[in-house]
């Protein structure tokens, strides 16, 4: 399928999940108390097979469905991306115990996965993870903390990624799978800017053991990448979501309100800013399935991809959302309106799975080898 054109099926597709995520997924949400895991919520996800479609996509058919949802119902897109992203490094790297373990209770929505990759002093820089797993039998003990962690302190199970030999880099980090019983575990809510829970984690002698590893020691970090380059241009999918959603809500509004003698629409630099917000949006769109598309067919430059596709869609949706309060004046920054959940709602994903620095220095590494390699072959 061409990266730059949705067929009839496809497009009906993410008609039937928009209406979807307003009809029967938003009324759950907003059950929910800000800050706190929203279980019906997630049951929701899994009676509606959109966890199993989750974890039987591709990445485009992932993008589509997380854009979808993403316009009709944040919270139950971000509900659906946690889930992928802490259960998926036991689908890509678990053992067949630890898939039929846990596998089939993320996708009923009966089991709340997540990823655990940050740490206080390991935020953009992975590679700099400290938990420590120390020797001991046949196993380890963790020691350390994780922070900002979604999902934490509530999930049932965390795809946890520490340290196995000291002063390796990303070559001596382990991912583990921790069930949130295990004890020396312990979580602490904290208060952010999320209508979803995000935690810290103390690991205070926590035990594994080989059975608990996913994947190969000393090749966690492996895990990690391939969790997040599969994930960040499903990012911008959830960013275009809520972009298309403000730029909708900006067109009702600038079409019907009636200032200086007319209808907002009617003055050029409305009619320009809209225009433009419509343009950044289609063009971030594009990015983010075309990424998707070299995913899952295996092109070369798939990191540098996703990275160009997460920084632009989440730094556009970041202004389209803002031009929306904008031209929408004080009414948009009314506690319950749309456009004041979007403006909480966008900034976040201009941080989390690398910030959009990060994004920028991935781009310009694969950008500069790049130009090595051909310098190298005329040379």
């Amino acid at each position: 399928m061409p990266a730059f054109s949705l067929d009839t099926v496809q497009t009906a597709w993410c008609g039937e999940l928009r209406d979807l995520a307003r009809d029967r997924l938003r009324p759950v949400a907003e059950g929910g108390a800000p800050g706190r895991l929203n279980r019906p919520l997630i049951a929701a996800l899994g009676e509606l097979g959109l966890l199993k479609r989750l974890f039987a996509s591709g990445s485009l058919e992932l993008c589509l469905l997380r854009e979808s949802l993403a316009y009709g119902c944040t919270e139950a897109e971000t509900a659906l991306a946690l889930q992928g992203l802490g259960a998926s490094p036991v689908l890509r790297a678990g053992t067949a115990a630890q898939r039929a373990r846990w596998l089939p209770e993320v996708v009923a929505g009966r089991a709340v996965a997540a990823f655990a990759l940050s740490e206080p002093g390991a935020g953009s820089d992975a590679a700099a993870l400290a938990l420590e797993a120390v020797p001991e039998g046949r196993g380890w003990r963790l020691n350390g903390e994780k922070c900002w962690i979604s999902n934490a302190p509530e999930a049932d199970f965390y795809s946890v990624f520490a340290r196995t030999t000291a002063g390796a880099g990303a070559r001596g980090v382990t991912a583990f799978l921790v069930p949130a019983d295990r004890p020396g575990l312990t979580g602490t809510p904290l208060d952010m800017l999320s209508p979803h829970p995000i935690g810290a984690l103390a690991f205070d002698g926590v035990p594994v053991t080989e059975d608990d590893m996913l994947g190969e020691r000393d090749r966690g970090f492996g895990v990690a990448m391939d969790t997040l380059n599969r994930f960040r241009p499903s990012v911008g999918a959830f960013a275009v979501g809520m972009a298309q959603a403000a730029l909708d809500a900006a067109l009702e509004h600038t079409a019907s309100r009636t200032a200086f003698g007319g209808p907002l629409k009617d003055l050029q630099s409305v009619a320009h800013t809209v225009a433009e917000m419509a343009t950044r949006t289609e063009a971030a769109r594009l990015m983010v399935y075309a990424a998707a598309c070299a995913h899952d067919e295996g092109q070369d430059g798939v990191p540098r991809r996703a990275a160009m596709a997460k920084l632009l869609a989440t730094e556009t949706a970041q202004y389209v959302v803002d031009a929306a309060v904008q031209l929408h004046g004080a009414r948009a920054l009314q506690r319950g309106h749309l456009l004041e959940h979007l403006y909480r709602e966008v900034r976040a994903p201009r941080i989390y799975e690398g910030a959009s620095e990060v994004q920028r220095t991935i781009v310009a590494k694969e950008l500069y080898a790049r130009h090595a390699r051909a310098e190298e072959g005329t040379g």
